[in-house]
C-alpha cells in the first residue's frame, strides 16, 4: 500500500484480490481497472455511455471510455493519486450495478425488457 496524501493507492496484488472478490467482470491492466460491456447495437452503446456519464458526473470522478458499435470499455484510475483508489472501486461498483441492472429478475413491479425480443435488447448480460 502507498498513499498519496491521505488517499490509499492500492498495489497490483491488492487490486487483483479486490476485483476477484467484489467486481469479477473487471480486470486490472496497465494501472487501470477496466470493464468492457457488450451491447447489441449502437443504441445500447450510447445508453451505456450515458449511464456511465451520469454516474461519473454525479460522483465527480471521471473514467476514460472507449466505444464501438457493440461495446463500451470503462477504465478507471485516480489521476491525482497516480493509481487505483477506493474512488475507482466505488464508481466501478455503481456502474456495474446500474448498467447490469435487470429488474425483471428481482420479482418486483418492474418487468424489465421483453425476454427473447431482440428489438428491446441493448446490453449483453454476463
Amino acid at each position: 500500500m502507498t498513499t498519496a496524501g491521505h488517499v490509499k493507492v492500492y498495489q497490483p496484488d491488492e487490486i487483483e484480490d479486490r476485483l476477484k472478490r467484489d467486481l469479477p467482470h473487471w480486470r486490472y491492466e496497465n494501472g487501470w481497472i477496466r470493464r468492457t460491456y457488450k451491447t447489441t447495437s449502437w443504441k445500447g452503446t450510447l445508453m451505456a455511455i450515458n449511464a456511465v456519464g451520469h454516474l461519473a458526473e454525479a460522483a465527480w470522478h471521471h473514467p476514460d471510455l472507449r466505444a464501438s458499435y457493440a461495446w463500451v470499455e470503462v477504465k478507471l484510475t485516480t489521476h491525482s493519486a497516480k493509481g487505483v483508489t477506493d474512488k475507482d472501486f466505488e464508481l466501478a461498483r455503481k456502474i456495474e450495478e446500474v448498467v447490469c441492472w435487470r429488474p425483471g429478475l428481482e420479482g418486483g413491479a418492474l418487468e424489465g425488457t421483453p425476454a427473447g425480443d431482440p428489438r428491446f435488447a441493448y446490453i449483453k448480460y454476463d
